[in-house]
């Protein structure tokens, strides 16, 4: 039996920036409807809804791009426990893609 994980209507919200919602019907915004215990659990929930925008996210070894940056309710997941952070029912995952030019 699943566990009431979203009593209240809480989900996680994933939000991806323009360059991304190609791969997501330009929905630059996806509710996970799944439980997630960790910003790794989530993004393997955004991999089942859109594989497309988690291989820009993620490497072939399962660690986040170097050119990307994630947030947690905006907390910034380097400054935390990176993959194992704690994702809360009601979370608002924030992807940024790093911007560098000459």
């Amino acid at each position: 039996m699943r566990e009431n994980w979203n009593d209240g209507g809480s989900l996680i919200t994933v939000e991806l920036p323009n360059v991304l919602c190609s791969y997501t019907d330009q929905n630059p915004s996806l509710v996970l409807d799944e439980p997630c215990k960790t910003l790794r659990d989530a993004l393997v929930a955004l991999g089942r809804k859109s594989p497309g925008a988690l291989d820009r996210i993620m490497d072939e070894q399962g660690d986040v791009r170097r050119h990307v940056n994630l947030f947690v309710n905006g907390e910034n997941v380097r400054f935390l426990d990176g993959l194992n952070t704690t994702v809360p029912n009601g979370a608002t995952i924030f992807v940024l893609a790093a911007v560098s030019g000459g």
